[in-house]
């Protein structure tokens, strides 16, 4: 938890000392602090790596989802393989989508559908290892740890860890997937995380889940505003401790607080959306205070998306709050100039067997998996790749998690050179061997 108050050393009448603020946000074991990590980032800045002024909103939707109900029907097909749900024709002449999406449908030229997006780990905590680091690891099914770090600690180490201005922190996880971490970039590398769960990462003085209880939140902020100023502990501090304290008491309490919005923007987000909708506009206000990468996970149903049995009153829950949240976050985007400054990433672990099962679901299924994009920069308003007839494979080339990786490299300003040391000092690149740019988006 993060706690800024240190150890008490001198203080004056007010019971303030300059020390107290000087461990604002120890980071677990490693013993940085804030103040350190923005020194480090600072340190970063002056070596020369300049980075774009772009982010990443990572939708994860856990379990699996369906690769045909969602980006790819497939009506032609025959009964037991085609979309369940039907198919909607999009604003992209010839373009269809699975039938529970009428509304991405209509903002279908502001994004683009992966369709021979591929792995072939059919595991839940495999496939999570392979989408998320561009690796494919199968002892994850058997509990086994991650062994490669994620593309967001990635960008928290090219980038540093907070936003050189706001302090902002470069990569926040709303909810924990597996193998999101630093691996051997290091500790200080983890995602910070707003439900308070992190390990090693800064977290306020209440968990963040908590945050729409809004009044307290606030009123503890005031409160500690009001002691510091006080004090007048302030102007003792160096510049690095006081971007530390003005992470907590002002861009951030503000990235932070939903009801600085207009509340029509908040009820446009929150009505219908189960949730998500509230998601992304947090993660839209972190990405414009600086955040550099931001992951979350979506699964409204009994069994989240690993439909495996009666699949379609499910997907009815599922996919329209889903449908509902994205149509209102691009346009969103589009209004305040942003769609090009913020990618969205839209997948799971795989995607489901072609062919309905017995009981009415679709099974785990790696050899095609679901993955949509969104602005970044990126050419949009298409379908890439393509699938054979049933949806079972690429009929076109693979594009693998590497590439999705490589493209999102690009996006973020990451030289697709980039090594760091591992644990034992081995140089090690960040992008797989042979992953490749998806060309049709760049």
């Amino acid at each position: 938890m993060l706690n800024l108050w240190g150890s008490k050393t001198r203080t004056d009448c007010s019971g303030l000392g300059r020390r107290d603020f000087l461990k604002v946000g120890t980071l677990g074991i490693t013993g940085l602090t804030l103040p350190g990590l923005l020194r480090l980032r600072s340190a970063q800045a002056s070596e020369g790596r300049p980075t774009r002024d772009t982010s990443v909103i990572w939708l994860w939707l856990g379990g699996g989802p369906t690769h045909v109900e969602t980006f790819d029907p497939k009506m032609s097909a025959p009964a037991e393989f085609r979309s369940m749900v039907g198919s909607v024709q999009t604003r992209v002449p010839g373009l269809h989508i699975g039938g529970l999406f009428p509304l991405m449908g209509r903002m279908a030229d502001k994004m683009a559908f992966v369709r021979s997006f591929a792995h072939g780990n059919s595991g839940h905590t495999g496939g999570t290892h392979f989408v998320m680091t561009g690796v494919d690891h199968p002892p994850a099914d058997a509990g086994q740890p991650p062994i490669r770090p994620s593309m967001g600690s990635i960008a928290s180490r090219v980038r540093g860890a907070n936003h050189p201005a706001s302090g902002i922190p470069t990569y926040v996880r709303i909810s924990g997937l597996y193998a999101d971490g630093p691996h051997f970039l290091g500790s200080a590398y983890a995602p910070f995380d707003v439900g308070g769960q992190a390990r090693s990462n800064i977290n306020l003085n209440q968990p963040l889940e908590r945050v729409n209880d809004r009044r307290n939140l606030l009123r503890y902020f005031d409160n500690v505003n009001r002691d510091i100023d006080r004090s007048g502990v302030m102007a003792g501090l160096d510049a690095f401790d006081q971007q530390a304290v003005d992470l907590l008491l002002g861009r951030a309490r503000e990235a932070f607080d939903l009801e600085r919005e207009e509340p029509r923007t908040r009820d446009r987000f929150a009505s219908g959306t189960a949730g998500l909708g509230t998601n992304l506009l947090l993660a839209r206000r972190l990405c414009e205070a600086g955040a550099g990468f931001v992951t979350m996970n979506y699964a409204n149903s009994s069994q989240g998306w690993d439909m495996h049995n009666d699949m379609l009153p499910q997907l009815r829950q599922a996919c329209p709050p889903m449908d509902r949240a994205i149509s209102v976050f691009l346009d969103d985007l589009d209004q305040r100039g942003l769609s090009d400054k913020i990618l969205l990433v839209i997948t799971g672990e795989f995607g489901r067997t072609p062919r309905i099962n017995g009981s009415a679901g679709r099974d785990h299924w790696g050899p095609l998996c679901t993955l949509a994009l969104a602005g970044g920069g990126l050419r949009m308003g298409q379908a890439v790749g393509e699938s054979n007839a049933r949806a079972e494979t690429p009929r076109t080339a693979p594009i693998q998690p590497k590439d999705l990786m490589a493209t999102i490299f690009h996006v973020l300003g990451i030289d697709q050179q980039t090594q760091y040391q591992d644990q034992s000092g081995r140089p090690q690149y960040l992008l797989p061997a042979g992953a490749q740019l998806i060309a049709e988006l760049v």
